[in-house]
């Protein structure tokens, strides 16, 4: 089942085939938000196309935690990721692999009464939609994990939050939508949307022109960009976060689980994936300083796990010479860099190895197997953009995931496929609004647990 990762420009595209000279529907991006929608797309009958500049799933989508979770979302989010989850078990059995889908559950685990407390209070709010969260004391804890070196004050646990393994349920989903009539183009870059009237007509790829009366953006860390060369602004950075892959061990754990260092959760290969809890790296750039202002209340309230690097690396979105600007015609920043590729922070990979043997001293040395990076699309308020863009009629945007993408991904994918058919997406979307930055609206932070 597994996979060499991480899936890179490097890997041979499974999607090479020709454009159709137009679709109902251009999907921009191949990551798991963009690859469902196209899914749900083909699946009504619709026709679609999905155009990636790189590989299906080779950013942010193959590079996560595989965590499916609904514990600690925003309560806008969490009908969604109920609904994701189901998608999800049903998803799994009609796939050509198995993608290590396991409902192994997940913790986040208290250093301190305020922390349980807090749990407390989300999971009080959380009660109306049925979720099976349950917040332990110390005891039940202890019971939850019983080789852990650490006495936590309690933990919030939801036993029916579910992991799988993204670098092979994202190709494969996109392999299941392909069998749908779905078109999927790898090595492919959007370049420019078409507009005609002041309305989106289609879009201008590298490989040419694709007419279509809606558009849906799933470009993760790229979709800032994009949408600023059409002269449209969201508050929306890029964040390094890095990620280890242990060799294989003993299980100590069947789940996922996070407390104040690390996070960690058992993998389908018999190692684990570990991970700083809440520790990412900023490189700041112009739109790091253009979005500044949005993001102060996110700062004030986390103002210590966020490092500041002075430059992304060349050719990133938010890189001090990457273009803001170009023509249909020109090479684009897409395609100088087709995979966003950052290199992981070598000293936090070390101390995440040495974290995670502390806690569960019985396992021995632990050996690192791989480490990697990714880029999180972060918005001001750690909440989604998902929804169509006023000013550019036929155009909808689905980004600024914040951590959270891959594990609600069918959920979004299935509501996008509504928004673009016209159908009433069965959930409030009032929440991910992208006016929401620009209406006069007071910023609400998601939750910070």
């Amino acid at each position: 089942m597994m996979q060499p990762f991480p899936l890179s420009e490097a890997k041979a595209p499974e999607h090479v085939g020709p454009l159709p000279a137009s679709a109902d529907a251009v999907v921009i991006g191949g990551g798991v938000i963009g690859v469902t929608t196209a899914l749900f797309l083909a699946r009504a009958g619709a026709s679609v196309v999905l155009v990636e500049k790189g590989r299906v799933a080779a950013e942010q989508s193959s590079r996560n935690w595989g965590w499916i979770r609904v514990q600690g979302r925003d309560m806008a989010e969490v009908p969604i990721a109920l609904e994701a989850q189901a998608l999800w078990q049903a998803l799994a059995g009609e796939v050509d692999t198995d993608i290590g889908l396991v409902s192994g559950g997940v913790a986040y685990l208290a250093g301190s009464a305020g922390e349980v407390a807090r749990y407390a209070r989300w999971r009080a709010e959380a009660g109306r939609f049925g979720v099976s969260t349950e917040v332990l004391d110390s005891a039940a804890t202890a019971r939850l994990l019983p080789g852990a070196s650490v006495g936590w004050a309690g933990a919030m646990w939801t036993p029916s939050d579910m992991r799988a393994e993204p670098y092979v349920a994202v190709p494969a989903l996109a392999r299941l939508a392909a069998r749908a009539g779905a078109v999927i183009r790898e090595g492919c870059a959007a370049r420019r949307l078409d507009i005609v009237s002041g309305r989106v007509a289609g879009v201008t790829t590298e490989a040419g022109r694709i007419r279509a009366g809606a558009v849906v953006l799933a470009g993760g860390a790229w979709s800032s960009l994009f949408l600023r060369a059409h002269g449209v602004s969201i508050p929306q950075l890029s964040v390094r976060a890095t990620v280890v892959r242990t060799a294989p061990l003993p299980e100590v754990f069947a789940g996922a689980a996070v407390d104040s260092r690390l996070a960690f959760r058992r993998r389908a290969d018999g190692g684990y994936t570990l991970a700083p809890e809440a520790f990412h790296e900023l490189y700041i750039g112009p739109d790091a300083f253009r979005a500044l202002p949005a993001f102060v209340p996110q700062l004030r309230r986390d103002p210590f796990n966020t490092a500041y690097k002075p430059a992304a690396p060349r050719g990133f979105p938010d890189g001090w010479g990457t273009r803001r600007g170009w023509d249909a015609d020109s090479v684009t920043p897409f395609e100088r860099m087709r995979v966003l590729n950052p290199a992981p922070n070598l000293r936090r990979s070390e101390r995440l190895l040495r974290d995670f043997a502390a806690t569960f001293p019985g396992l021995g040395p632990v050996a690192m197997a791989q480490r990697w990076a990714g880029m999180i699309d972060l918005m001001a308020d750690s909440v989604p953009v998902v929804g169509p863009v006023e000013r550019l009629p036929g155009l909808i945007v689905a980004t600024g995931m914040s951590g959270h993408g891959f594990g609600i991904g069918p959920g979004f994918g299935r509501v996008l496929a509504d928004l673009v058919r016209g159908v009433d997406p069965g959930h409030d979307l009032t929440r991910f609004r992208i006016g929401r930055f620009s209406d006069g609206s007071r910023l609400d932070l998601g939750p910070h647990l």
